[in-house]
């Protein structure tokens, strides 16, 4: 292989094969897509339901019922306001998951520029970078995002969404826990940089006067793409449980909308009830919660495997 050429990529269709015979990454992305899927076919019917406050003569009556075959909306039973837990929980689903995909992605963005910064300068940019990164590793991000939410999110609803707290809410939750949710990926890229760094193909780019957005970009980044795939997937359960935890403390979502969390939270007390207990309102958030949480597990230690360079070496 010729100096200037940078390692040959692992074939597509050895990848596909790979990710195919991955037990974990069939259940656990099975289980996932059938979540997804019904969360999102449901919103016409699950926004409309969360938006509406039941007080009419219809509803009045099913105010905390338990789960019940008789109507399909009712087979998770009903909350404090006799909506249907079920569409609360495919709601509470739908944004979940976005909250853990955006956060993720701004998790990663800024994980993998500093990371591949930090490797590739090295010297003081390195250590400049690092001991920030060691910093904020020790502040707790439960004060961080409280913080973010205390200084932008009035702002942000008066002069960017007239007044709408909830797309606010919304925007700096996620915002936030992806600000705090990038040092892992930071460390992660910059050891691998540092060890690509001293390939003969990037010593060969550097020798034909490339950039050093060409060389990130077309030398560093594909090189990368295994780890950062691998730990983006593992950040967004992250992501999910850190959202949940805030929604559960209060400090998140806004009601009307759900989330897991700020249903698990309304259903804590009325579960916990020696008299009468409404253990439907805690059993069925936590449980999609926890099955979300364990799929994306699944899925992210299937592709560790997947991408390991090590488990295809020890079968040589």
């Amino acid at each position: 292989m010729p100096i200037d050429s940078p390692p040959a990529a692992v074939p597509v269709d050895n990848v596909l094969r790979r990710l195919l015979g991955s037990g974990r990454i069939i259940i656990g992305g099975g289980i996932l897509l059938l979540i997804l899927l019904a969360s999102i076919v449901t919103l016409p019917w699950t926004l409309r339901d969360g938006q509406t406050l039941y007080y009419d003569n219809q509803r009045s009556a099913l105010v905390r019922e338990p789960p019940s075959t008789q109507q399909f909306w009712r087979v998770f039973g009903t909350d404090n306001l006799g909506r249907s837990l079920l569409g609360r929980c495919l709601l509470g689903g739908a944004v979940s998951l976005a909250i853990g995909v955006a956060a993720a992605m701004i998790s990663v963005v800024l994980g993998v520029f500093v990371g591949m910064l930090a490797g590739y300068r090295g010297g003081w940019v390195d250590a400049v970078l690092m001991r920030s990164v060691d910093v904020l590793y020790g502040l707790p991000y439960i004060l961080l995002v409280v913080l973010f939410k205390v200084a932008f999110e009035a702002p942000l609803a008066k002069y960017v969404f007239a007044g709408n707290q909830q797309k606010a809410s919304l925007v700096i939750l996620f915002a936030a826990i992806g600000l705090v949710s990038w040092l892992t990926m930071a460390r992660v890229v910059r050891g691998q940089v540092l060890s690509l760094r001293a390939q003969p193909f990037i010593e060969a780019a550097r020798a034909a006067g490339l950039s050093e957005i060409r060389i990130f970009l077309a030398h560093l980044l594909p090189n990368l793409a295994g780890p950062i795939i691998v730990y983006a997937t593992l950040t967004i359960p992250q992501a999910i449980l850190q959202e949940s935890f805030l929604s559960f403390l209060g400090v998140g979502i806004q009601q009307p909308l759900p989330t897991w969390g700020a249903l698990a939270s309304d259903g804590l007390l009325p579960a916990l009830n020696t008299v009468n207990s409404r253990w439907w309102m805690l059993l069925f958030p936590c449980t999609l919660l926890a099955i979300t949480l364990l799929s994306l597990n699944f899925v992210g230690d299937g592709l560790r495997d997947v991408f390991d360079p090590k488990r295809e070496a020890a079968k040589i």
